[in-house]
């Protein structure tokens, strides 16, 4: 089971680029997200970017994922 944390666009150049979210950044690739924009929300796996998401859709889970944390 794979469990992925939205990370939202903040520097593309080419097919890669940086993901942030939660105070964390990534390196990551583009290569399937098509024509990729800053301020995207993506979900991504073994390093690619695999899904665009909403933006609400995102947020929403990042609120989730906030709760685990805090949670613990």
């Amino acid at each position: 089971m794979c469990l992925a944390v939205p990370l939202k666009l903040i520097e593309i150049n080419g097919n890669d680029a940086i993901g942030e979210s939660m105070g964390m950044r990534r390196s990551l690739r583009v290569d399937f997200i098509d024509k990729p924009q800053l301020g995207d929300y993506v979900i991504v796996h073994a390093g690619f970017a695999i899904e665009r998401l909403p933006e609400e859709q995102a947020l929403e889970d990042l609120e989730a994922w906030e709760e685990v944390r805090d949670a613990l």
